[in-house]
């Protein structure tokens, strides 16, 4: 089987993909990896080509206000996504794959899948698609709507008509150069998220598999020598806010290091794309920073770890058994904050404009108290094989 698979976003979208990818060739299927540049995830070994989009340079540039995306859409927005979309159906016509897997940011997927006549399989990374009654769209509204639930779904299928000029621009490269005005369906929908943190809605059809989590298995790779000396010196948590970087980066910093002393808990503290800084007085043994190491490697032995809510970290930090502080700035973060309040795996989610030593300290306290839950929570991920499965469906398709 030829796999096609197309991804856009940050981080915690690419990772997915390439541990699916990985697998995938473990299978010996033949697989090419389309992805952002700069992703910050390993793509070694894999038959990767680039999507001619850095998602960490539009949000360098526009920050993670939606406001401002919109008003620098015209000179930042808007050409990243043409550049994108038409990369998407360049590379796939290239390809010539067997299945088109991609995620819901890449338009054009349906339309060069339908051209190759070829199925198309999207990937909820979020939730956002299939619409439910059990809960809203994550990142539409902030609380159950219950019977209305469905509804929110509406306003996640409206990005295609935004971009439809784009779309059909990057689609003029297509077999006959006239894309069909509505591509078809996706074959599939696979939503790579542990049950164990969301139970699979009654109401999603047969065509939509929650499959469990997609985690490269391949072990994590070696710690920096400095890293590994930190987490040797006792307790600590694990702070990171990934690529989001909007507000006062200081400030959060300055909370989450004093919140964790007044724990007696040391901090290892990741900037990411800029989320977090380390103000100089407040340096110490007891704090160490780095911009980015991998998670599957700190999270095993830290006490908690307080983060942003994006789904991929999410899964980290659960599958690692540790409970969370979810501090959300925005889309699904929200909606992921108070689902791991729910399961008892978190502290009640601290808005991103609230954040005080304070709250945080208090926040801290909450969740240690989570310690048992998570720890068994931990166990269950560790035992899905979200991977296969998905590459079962797949092979179905």
């Amino acid at each position: 089987m030829r796999l096609m698979l197309l991804t856009a976003g940050s981080r915690g979208d690419v990772e997915p993909f390439a541990a699916l990818a990985r697998c995938a060739a473990a299978q010996r299927h033949e697989v090419r990896l389309a992805a952002p540049e700069n992703p910050g995830a390993d793509l070694a070994g894999l038959d990767a080509v680039s999507l001619e989009v850095d998602f960490q340079r539009l949000v360098g540039t526009q920050g993670a206000s939606p406001w401002t995306a919109v008003r620098r859409y015209r000179t930042e927005v808007g050409p990243g996504m043409r550049r994108m979309l038409s990369a998407a159906v360049r590379e796939t016509l290239a390809f010539r794959p067997d299945v088109v897997v991609h995620h819901p940011k890449v338009l054009t997927a349906p339309a060069v899948a339908d051209a190759l006549g070829v199925p198309h399989v999207v990937v909820e990374t979020v939730p956002v698609l299939t619409p439910t009654r059990e809960f809203p769209a994550p990142g539409v509204v902030t609380r159950d709507l219950g019977p209305f639930n469905r509804w929110t779904y509406a306003a996640t299928r409206s990005a295609a008509r935004m971009f439809r000029r784009d779309i059909e621009e990057a689609c003029a490269q297509l077999p006959g150069s006239t894309p069909a005005a509505a591509p078809s369906a996706p074959t599939a929908s696979l939503v790579p998220i542990s049950p164990q943190l969301l139970p699979r809605p009654a109401d999603w059809p047969a065509s939509t598999h929650l499959t469990g989590a997609w985690h490269d298995d391949a072990g994590a790779p070696e710690l920096d020598p400095a890293v590994l000396r930190f987490l040797r010196g006792g307790a600590y948590l694990v702070a990171t806010f990934g690529s989001m970087a909007a507000g006062d980066p200081s400030s959060r910093g300055r909370a989450v290091v004093e919140s964790a002393r007044a724990h007696g808990l040391r901090t290892l503290l990741l900037t990411g794309w800029g989320g977090l800084a380390l103000p100089d007085e407040l340096r110490g043994d007891d704090v160490h920073v780095a911009r980015s190491v991998s998670l599957d490697a700190v999270l095993p032995g830290a006490a908690l770890a307080v983060h942003h809510g994006g789904a991929g970290t999410v899964h980290a930090v659960a599958r690692a058994g540790v409970p969370h502080v979810v501090v959300p700035f925005l889309a699904d973060q929200p909606f992921w904050g108070r689902q791991m309040h729910r399961l008892g795996l978190a502290a009640t989610p601290v808005p991103r404009k609230h954040l005080t030593t304070a709250r945080l300290t208090a926040a801290v306290v909450e969740a240690l108290s989570c310690a048992s839950t998570a720890e068994w929570v931990g166990r269950e991920i560790r035992e899905e094989h979200g991977l296969h499965e998905a590459l079962s469906v797949l092979a179905s398709c």
